[in-house]
């Protein structure tokens, strides 16, 4: 073999050991930036919402249907598993995520799930006038408030 094949054969055997120590880091700084990504696409959409119910954005029934159904679609993505070991407030400075969401994960991805549940039919629901609106956000809410009151760390 020679001595160029031997180099590389070593530096492909490395490599495996050497992406392994950093995947563990990377993984966890990509799901948080990923969750993070998530949760800002929410609160654009739910932004939207909110505006048109309290009169603050023109009633259009257009926007309103599909910020509806963007928060729906929003909540086919598995995003629970975005929440990695190792990803909690007290392993990470910008994580918001309780520890609790690794101590009862079922009752976590219960609660994302409610939100999917929250939001199916709103894009229909949120026709017809700006009066439909108040009520698909406060059952958004209130999916959100029921998650976040228990898995993420107060402001």
């Amino acid at each position: 073999m020679t001595p160029v094949k031997a180099i590389t054969l070593a530096a492909l055997l490395a490599l495996p050991t050497l992406v392994a120590a950093q995947s563990a880091e990377d993984a966890a700084e990509q799901a948080l930036e990923a969750r993070h990504g998530f949760m800002t696409m929410l609160g654009i959409n739910m932004g939207q919402l909110a505006g048109m119910a309290k009169g603050e954005i023109a009633y259009d029934e257009a926007m309103a249907s599909r910020a509806a159904a963007n928060i729906l679609a929003l909540t086919q993505y598995d995003a629970p598993a975005l929440f990695i070991p190792g990803t909690s407030s007290e392993e990470i400075d910008d994580s918001d995520a309780l520890p609790a969401i690794w101590e009862k994960p079922d009752d976590f991805r219960a609660r994302f799930a409610a939100l999917g549940e929250a939001a199916a039919g709103s894009a229909d629901a949120v026709k017809g006038g700006q009066a439909n609106v108040g009520p698909v956000v406060q059952k958004l809410g209130g999916a959100c408030k029921n998650c976040h009151d228990n898995f993420r760390k107060k402001d």
